[in-house]
């Protein structure tokens, strides 16, 4: 690979990791002197691809949802047009800090399916590399300590910098070739998410009583996968889990429906059960799998729309929001700033 001139990046971001990566790209390209220009995937500005020249270095940097990459940006990679210029492929995973220590995530099948596509359309490959940024995805776990993620912005800026200087020298830089053998072994649960996953968890959000109707998710959402009905937002199946919306929220009222998801599981169980018992009960694992996943959606389906009914009604609006973790105030919101800091 020549010595890097130019370069463009295209970013995705949800609550701004792959974006803070992508800044700290385009700042070390400025500091040497490349051209660097940098377009959000979900921007609806039209952007001239025939005008990058051959030799332009060209980034895709995007969150990892379900251990590959969600499906606005596969989308954009197959939309792109053909060419032979140089593509360094990038990713942010949910890294969590232990002691001195950020702990890696997983890239899955996201640099495999991303680099076929790529690679057939005439590109040469010749970086990819994952970064361990603050694990963002607040309906699993709380946000994390400010601190916590000062340290996380740290390291990785550093290895930004790091990766960079290898790549602005003309070298090739496959750091996630070390992670492959996990990514490997994990690449059966990016497929079930992919078929199945990611429509569950699009019926994972609602909007509490603390919604003041501003429809500010509904505007922000890069996929318009939120609606309006009854006057309330709704989230459809279009949804990929992205938590712009969650962690954008100026009352903090976008909350993860657990307690919807308890009865949904409680139910399906119960139901498979009774079923498989009474009518297949020499179902093979595979068959039950299916079957399980099926109900549950169906359910979740059901449920969703009968909670977004019921949450007119203030008494139910509470029970629900006391059955939600995301709704207490320990469990936080995270957002990065565009100077790598974190906004409750």
């Amino acid at each position: 690979m020549k010595k890097m001139k130019d370069a463009i990046l295209f970013y995705f971001s949800g609550t701004g990791n792959a974006r803070m990566i992508a800044t700290w790209f385009s700042k070390c390209a400025l500091e040497n002197n490349v051209s660097c220009r940098i377009f959000d995937m979900a921007s609806k500005e039209d952007l001239c691809l025939n005008e990058i020249e051959a030799d332009t270095l060209i980034v895709f940097i995007s969150p990892v949802h379900g251990f590959n990459y969600p499906e606005i940006v596969l989308n954009f990679i197959r939309r792109f047009r053909k060419g032979k210029n140089p593509v360094v492929l990038m990713n942010t995973r949910a890294g969590m800090k232990i002691c001195h220590l950020v702990t890696p995530g997983l890239t899955g099948i996201a640099f495999f399916v991303s680099s076929f596509i790529l690679r057939r359309k005439g590109y040469r490959i010749v970086g990819e590399i994952p970064f361990d940024m603050p694990s963002n995805w607040l309906s699993l776990h709380p946000a994390l300590h400010q601190k916590a993620v000062a340290f996380i912005f740290e390291k990785n800026a550093q290895r930004v910098k790091s990766h960079f200087k290898k790549l602005y020298s003309g070298k090739t830089d496959f750091a996630s070739h070390r992670d492959v053998v996990q990514d490997v072994l994990i690449s059966p649960v990016a497929l079930a998410y992919d078929l199945i996953g990611r429509f569950v968890l699009a019926k994972s959000y609602y909007a509490s009583d603390k919604c003041n109707k501003c429809n500010l998710c509904v505007r922000q959402c890069p996929l318009q996968a939120i609606k309006t009905i009854d006057n309330r937002p709704f989230w459809s199946l279009k949804c990929q889990s992205c938590m712009k919306c969650m962690n954008h929220c100026p009352t903090q009222a976008i909350e993860t429906t657990h307690g919807l998801w308890f009865v949904a599981v409680v139910l399906t169980s119960a139901a498979s059960t009774f079923l498989f018992r009474k009518y297949l009960p020499d179902a093979s694992w595979i068959m039950s799998f299916l079957f399980f996943n099926f109900i549950l959606f169906l359910l979740l389906l059901i449920l969703y729309r009968v909670q977004h009914r019921l949450l007119s009604n203030k008494l139910v609006a509470q029970v629900i929001a006391w059955t939600s973790l995301t709704h207490y105030k320990w469990w936080g919101r995270y957002k990065a700033n565009e100077d790598g800091g974190e906004k409750p």
